[in-house]
């Protein structure tokens, strides 16, 4: 059986949660603008990175930064049960601030945690967040992050740059932005990189962990969840951000967020 909850906070300035249980569900290569920080309640996840796969159970702590791309789902036949909170950016920094950490965005030493006490931390913050209790939910969730900070911060390491790959791959990732919901194929993209298709794929992969259409489709999924949030209907939005109809929408939306487009709309409404 596989059920899953996507709801917002409104503590803290806003904060997204989510509540699943997962079977046979597994999560395609994306990452998030927001930090993921959850943990495991039965049952094993198989975590897989650009640079390996990690496995998370119970009374250990997942952290993931924004940009990091990554997949998720079951290690066993018998699934996995986890909750999630995502803290934006900002409320990180802010709470990063407060500690005098150097500036910069807030970085964490490891992905994978193995830390009862925090991982009870992490349940007893979301079981907070759900029940709507907001004294209490503000005051345990800035309490975690003080502590996730003060105990395995550290800072982000300056990412090398690959000379022309990079540029190439940056100039892609500007472009793509800027024509959503309609990018040029990958043969107009290569001619603006001034490299071959071939060659743009592989250091747009290397740069941002997924090829150009991968991009595209976390872009227009990121985008229809804005506008899912402001109350338009679904079918509006999958074809607003570039979908052909709600089923494309639904069907990419769910292996990227976990729950369908409705679903989300209802929780974070």
């Amino acid at each position: 059986m596989e059920l899953a909850r996507y709801w917002r906070y409104h503590g803290l300035g806003g904060l997204d949660l989510m509540r699943a249980q997962f079977v046979r569900h597994r999560f395609a290569r994306h990452s998030h603008e927001t930090y993921a920080l959850g943990t495991v309640e039965a049952g094993l996840e198989e975590i897989r990175f650009s640079d390996g796969v990690e496995r998370t159970g119970v009374d250990e702590v997942v952290l993931i930064e924004p940009g990091v791309v990554h997949t998720g789902q079951s290690h066993t036949a018998d699934g996995w049960v986890y909750r999630v909170l995502y803290p934006s950016v900002e409320q990180v920094r802010e709470v990063a601030d407060e500690l005098g950490v150097p500036g910069g965005t807030p970085s964490f030493d490891r992905r994978v945690i193995a830390d009862a006490p925090m991982a009870r931390r992490v349940l007893a913050a979301h079981r907070a967040a759900e029940t709507g209790a907001s004294l209490a939910a503000d005051s345990q969730l800035h309490t975690l992050l003080v502590l996730m900070i003060r105990t395995y911060g550290t800072r982000r390491p300056q990412r090398q740059t690959r000379g022309i790959g990079r540029r190439s791959a940056a100039r892609v990732r500007d472009l793509l932005h800027a024509t959503m919901p309609d990018p040029p194929g990958l043969a107009e993209l290569a001619a603006v990189a001034g490299v071959t298709p071939y060659a743009l794929v592989r250091s747009f992969r290397r740069a941002y962990g997924m090829p150009p259409h991968a991009y595209v489709t976390q872009l227009r999924v990121a985008k229809a969840r804005e506008l899912l949030r402001q109350g338009t209907p679904p079918a509006e939005a999958a074809v607003t951000v570039g979908f052909c109809d709600q089923s494309h929408l639904s069907r990419h939306f769910r292996r990227l967020v976990g729950v369908p487009p409705r679903a989300y709309q209802r929780g974070v409404q």
